[in-house]
């Protein structure tokens, strides 16, 4: 089944399709402006209604045009937990929520990415999450509190807890990721299986929650929340970029 994509553009990012290729491209820049080129199946829709439940196996072939690419890339399924976004690329109008994926991802320094420090922070890797079913509305009241997260003890101490409520999951990916490769992953309720090429590269225990969208982008941001609690995001100058997708399917497992 091929799904039926639309891009989401930013910052002079282009989406185009060649002879089978998808090619998603953002121009070089600094850092003052977002740039994004993103396919996805979800944006008109609430996370309710998401198109994806497990049994599910989503395939590819995927190359990046450099290999220390500032910002993120990737591949995968999630619930856009940041939908309100602070200008970075969200759906607007979707309350923000605890997120849930499973997904291919890059992320250069100054990322970290990891509410668990046995798990990929940055770097090429797959990964999963799987957070509880709380309703976004609970996390309005929160929203004054934000401030205090600059002071780094209290900062630490939230990202624990929150790291007791979202599972995670993933292991590095080490290939030459500016050459064809197919990445495969296969979702249970149970398990994720991730494949490069024909090998199996993680079997995580940690499935989330449906239902998930597709997602494909190559974007100039960053975001970091490490063990000290100090947090920051941003973006980040970058060459122009591509990152290429062909033979995209999902399909139910069999």
């Amino acid at each position: 089944m091929n799904p039926e994509l639309a891009p989401r553009l930013a910052g002079g990012g282009r989406v185009e399709k060649q002879e089978g290729i998808w090619r998603l491209d953002i121009p070089a820049g600094p850092r003052r402006t977002y740039r994004l080129a993103q396919l996805d199946d979800y944006l008109s829709l609430p996370r309710r209604r998401f198109p994806h439940r497990p049994p599910l196996t989503l395939s590819l072939r995927a190359r990046v045009s450099a290999a220390d690419l500032p910002g993120t890339w990737g591949f995968g399924l999630w619930n856009d937990p940041f939908g309100l976004s602070l200008g970075f690329g969200g759906a607007v109008g979707r309350l923000p929520a605890l997120p849930n994926a499973a997904w291919f991802f890059h992320a250069s320094p100054p990322n970290h990415l990891a509410f668990h420090d046995d798990v990929p922070a940055q770097g090429f890797f797959a990964g999963t999450l799987r957070s509880p079913a709380i309703p976004a509305l609970l996390f309005a009241p929160l929203a004054p509190l934000l401030p205090l997260l600059a002071i780094r003890p209290l900062s630490s101490l939230v990202r624990r807890l929150i790291g007791r409520l979202v599972r995670q999951d993933g292991a590095p990916l080490q290939t030459e990721v500016c050459q064809w490769h197919t990445y495969t992953l296969q979702w249970t309720e149970t398990d994720v299986r991730f494949f490069l090429d024909d090998d199996e590269a993680l079997r995580s225990r940690v499935s989330p929650r449906p239902p998930l969208a597709l997602v494909i982008w190559i974007d100039n941001q960053f975001a970091a929340w490490t063990p000290e609690g100090r947090i920051q995001w941003g973006l980040l100058e970058t060459p122009a970029a591509r990152l290429e997708i062909a033979d995209l399917r999902v399909e139910p497992c069999l």
